[in-house]
């Protein structure tokens, strides 16, 4: 979680700070992509993306609280439908916040805060399936390993009893020659 800021807040109070906030939020959802300035943007994103995993739980209790914070429910069943499906492989950085220069008027510098949903890049998604088929191989491996040592110690024994079949009829026949002569 964030540290919270001290000094003055976006606009005036904390009240309209979370209700700013929250409308940010709701359009950031609604359109993908909004343009603001970069002190509301980088103010947002660490909001949005917490918003965003309460939708990745997907439970009621979780929407119940992103409910509480954003009041349009079309947005809120977009996030949890759309938006929480198209980032579930991802383990953060649900937004991204780019600059984009200064605003004509009165020079304020402007960011463009946008989702990410990009399935993770190729390299990580690799990596997640080679980490995935070798959990996958490694149980089979370890049942393959045990069966291969169960079928030695078998096929040992049965190598074993002849052996010891034929040496017991060796020594049985012993006495028996003896007892002819």
């Amino acid at each position: 979680m964030p540290t919270p800021t001290k000094g003055p807040r976006l606009g005036g109070g904390p009240a309209h700070e979370r209700l700013m906030l929250a409308n940010l939020a709701a359009a950031l959802f609604e359109h993908k992509r909004i343009t603001t300035t970069v002190t509301k943007a980088k103010r947002l994103k660490p909001y949005a993306e917490r918003l965003v995993t309460f939708a990745k739980r997907g439970d009621l209790a979780s929407r119940r609280r992103v409910l509480g914070l954003i009041s349009d429910k079309g947005v809120v069943h977009e996030l949890f439908t759309d938006i929480a499906g198209a980032v579930a492989n991802r383990d953060g950085g649900y937004t991204r916040i780019t600059k984009i220069g200064n605003r004509k008027g009165d020079n304020a510098p402007m960011a463009v805060i946008e989702l990410v949903l990009e399935p993770v890049s190729p390299k990580q998604a690799v990596v997640a399936e080679a980490t995935a088929a070798a959990a996958k191989a490694a149980p089979a491996a370890e049942e393959e390993v045990v069966e291969t040592e169960a079928a030695e110690a078998e096929t040992a024994e049965t190598e074993e009893a002849p052996a010891a079949e034929a040496e017991a009829a060796e020594t049985e026949e012993a006495p028996a020659a003896e007892d002819k002569k």
